[in-house]
């Protein structure tokens, strides 16, 4: 039996559902791992920063983006980079997956504002160390005995400072230099703290059909959610830096550090030192003589033969988890080596390797996918619209209904008119192309006939650094030309695995030709007994037509009644009471009909 205390205050009534809304959540945690509690605090800080966005969205960018109503808005750009800069104060105050999110945004220079990028690029290098005494402690508590027994070196200051960890030069019983990596003591809470928050974004997300029809949110969550724990888990990450050495063993320009599981924990994971010219550091690749173009280039191929040939991703290759390796140039003594921290004298095309480190974060593109991702591929480098088509709808990707001619042609014309543009200019074209796309497609933009596949998120979450990287490497960069190479090659190995498919497809055809005499009898026969009957449907193009001239008329509907309540109530002279009110309803019935009747 319950009681209602009267006496409670209306703040006590929200902090008690608060906290069993945090005990509902721990306790929906998945029963087969271990997750450490949330902070409710952290949490509630969180969940109001992202209510607050939730908000301004609803206001600024669907209430007043209507007609009359539009021009009472503020301009788009100022809004979102003041909201980007409370982003970052909030994050670098809070650390953990915040941090993270707002790496990632921060690369996105080709297709976010640099007002809002520049706001964010401070969170790249901005995470503040752990104490040496706190993660000394862990480190003993790893390996249950004194870190010196572990290591002969032991480096106390941080060699760089991660949203989830944080990494120290070292050495080992055998001399060799390495890079100790650990986590930060309480991140499982604080990332348990943030992933609940986001999960709760992600369901109010669905109160928005436009976007719940799109994204299987629940399963967008849960995707986020099982790569951003297995980002705590150094004996996966040890694993897929292994899987990843192996997929690219035969490229030579690939390099990826050695694990040292001896001397690796549960906390903590030993790796070699590849500490060379960070990626984002373009003086530095200059000064050594290497190509940034090339580097774009060979980064680029990286990551179409992640994507489309070995289908495992690595999915945070931000500027802090790229290195450039300096090589020997042919001009230089054949026993020329660099080691980490060693500066490289000029040399014009001086060869080099890309090293990746942190394979904490990696998405594995399913079996189910593979076929459309190659697809979609070949398709983007033959700038074949009709096959990309063909590829949506093999992954699934497009709504049913969606009007397949009607995106043909607009993918076509999206080849015709960006083809051959250069990474740094695809955002000047972008705008520049938008009235046309917006008046010659507006169907399809309002439709929106996409549904975002869950289990790519990484997948395109990566792409969206590489895009940004590749900018900021070299504005002039091709991808066009090079996508071409490289989607003939999947054509060519697609022709040689599928010959049989080929010959029994001929066969089948062969088969059709025999019967087809046959077949035309039957229609004829039907045709001259009068039973042959046809079923018609509306073209996709007259059917849109249709539903706006529907609503057209809806709005037109409303917009007379309007006009006649308006003038009646100025005709009801004498009568304030009345006039205004039918005034005011000519008004309701206006706005009324501008939203019954919006497309």
């Amino acid at each position: 039996m319950s009681t209602h205390n009267p006496q409670r205050t209306p703040e006590e009534i929200q902090q008690d559902l608060q906290d069993k809304l945090g005990q509902a959540l721990r306790r929906s945690s998945s029963p087969t791992a271990s997750h450490a509690p949330i902070n409710l605090k952290r949490y509630r800080k969180v969940r109001w920063f992202f209510f607050k966005i939730l908000l301004h969205i609803i206001w600024w960018d669907i209430f007043l983006n209507r007609p009359i109503l539009e021009y009472f808005r503020q301009p788009l750009i100022p809004r979102w980079q003041a909201i980007a800069g409370r982003y970052r104060l909030l994050a670098l105050e809070m650390g953990g997956v915040l941090i993270k999110l707002g790496q990632f945004l921060s690369t996105r220079v080709d297709i976010l504002p640099i007002e809002v990028t520049r706001e964010l690029a401070g969170l790249q290098d901005a995470v503040p160390p752990v104490a040496i005494d706190e993660v000394i402690t862990q480190i003993e508590a790893d390996f249950g005995r004194p870190v010196a027994s572990v290591f002969t070196w032991f480096d106390p200051q941080p060699l760089g400072s991660a949203s989830l960890s944080q990494a120290h030069l070292a050495t080992l019983a055998t001399g060799e230099k390495v890079v100790v990596k650990i986590l930060r003591p309480g991140i499982d809470v604080l990332v348990e703290t943030d992933l609940a928050a986001i999960t709760l974004a992600l369901r109010w997300l669905k109160l928005y059909r436009h976007v719940s029809k799109r994204v299987n949110l629940d399963w967008l969550a849960e995707e986020f959610t099982n790569v951003t724990r297995n980002e705590l888990d150094f004996v996966n990450e040890g694993h897929n830096a292994e899987r990843f050495a192996k997929d690219f063993a035969n490229d030579p320009q690939v390099e990826v550090p050695k694990v040292y599981w001896d001397y690796s924990a549960k906390r903590t994971l030993t790796l070699e030192n590849v500490g060379y010219i960070k990626i984002g550091d373009l003086a530095a690749i200059e000064a050594a003589g290497i190509s940034r173009a090339a580097v774009a280039k060979k980064f680029y191929s990286i990551y179409m033969t992640q994507c489309f040939v070995t289908n495992f991703v690595h999915s945070d290759p931000h500027p802090g988890n790229v290195f450039i390796r300096p090589l020997r140039h042919p001009d230089e003594p054949a026993d020329t080596v660099f080691k980490p921290g060693d500066i490289a004298p000029y040399k014009a095309n001086r060869p080099f390797q890309v090293v990746f480190v942190d394979f904490g974060m990696m998405a594995t593109i399913p079996e189910r996918l593979r076929v459309a991702t190659r697809e979609y591929a070949i398709a983007l480098g033959t700038r074949d619209a009709y096959r990309m088509i063909q590829a949506y709808i093999k992954s699934g990707s497009l709504l049913p209904g969606a009007d397949l001619k009607r995106l043909e042609e607009a993918h076509q014309a999206m080849f015709e008119r960006f083809w051959g543009v250069r990474m740094g200019r695809l955002n000047d074209v972008a705008l520049a192309e938008a009235e046309h796309f917006v008046t010659e497609y507006r169907d399809l933009i309002q439709d929106a006939p996409f549904q975002f596949q869950a289990d790519m998120l990484f997948v395109v979450r990566a792409i969206g650094i590489l895009s940004g990287m590749a900018t900021n490497l070299d504005p002039e960069f091709d991808p066009w030309t090079e996508t071409i190479p490289f989607a003939e090659r999947l054509a060519q190995e697609e022709i040689q695995q599928n010959w049989r498919g080929w010959a029994g497809e001929a066969l089948r055809w062969g088969q059709l030709l025999i019967k087809l005499p046959e077949q035309m009898e039957r229609v004829l026969n039907l045709a001259q007994r009068g039973n042959l009957t046809i079923q018609t449907a509306l073209a996709p193009d007259t059917r849109k037509m249709m539903i706006r001239l529907e609503q057209s008329i809806q709005q037109l509907t409303w917009v007379v009644l309007a006009v006649g309540l308006l003038i009646a109530g100025i005709l009801a002279e004498g009568r304030l009471w009345y006039s205004d009110g039918l005034i005011g309803l000519a008004i309701l019935s206006f706005l009324w009909g501008m939203w019954r009747g919006r497309p």
